[in-house]
């Protein structure tokens, strides 16, 4: 199956409305249904958008979790809770539900980036702060890499 792989630069227009990266919506079209859902990140500021299907999947990992586990109840609440089902029009695009900007800081400029089976949303100024490589610890982040053998 095609995996989401790439970075985009967009702006959100004055409605809330991005546009799907046209490689990303051959994907979608050609492989899952146009129903999408869009939610919070467990820990980054940004959003996550996954097709229904693998969206679907990963509420199913969920399902058979303990609900006692408090990092389960956590991942319920933060990502679960906040999720909105979206639909791409025929342009392309998908609206942003306002609460959603907001918790992940999202304004004008955005970067869309594939994460393999899903979608990340970002502010392009939480994104540009995210790889900004005078704060990065290369070596450690170079020596986790290499033990997963990346």
């Amino acid at each position: 199956m095609p995996t989401f792989s790439g970075k985009y630069y967009y702006a959100v227009d004055p409605k809330g409305r991005i546009i799907i990266p046209a490689p990303f919506r051959g994907i979608i079209s050609s492989n899952y249904s146009s129903k999408l859902y869009i939610t919070n990140a467990p820990f980054d500021r940004c959003l996550y958008i996954y097709p229904l299907e693998e969206w679907n999947r990963l509420q199913e990992q969920v399902r058979t979790k303990p609900r006692s586990d408090e990092a389960i109840r956590f991942f319920l609440r933060r990502v679960i809770a906040s999720a909105v089902e979206i639909e791409m029009d025929k342009q392309g695009r998908v609206l942003i539900p306002a609460a959603l900007r907001e918790d992940a800081n999202i304004n004008t400029n955005v970067v869309m980036a594939g994460q393999i089976e899903r979608i990340e949303l970002w502010d392009r100024n939480e994104w540009d702060i995210l790889f900004d490589l005078a704060k990065i610890d290369k070596r450690s982040i170079e020596e986790r890499l290499a033990s997963y053998g990346l």
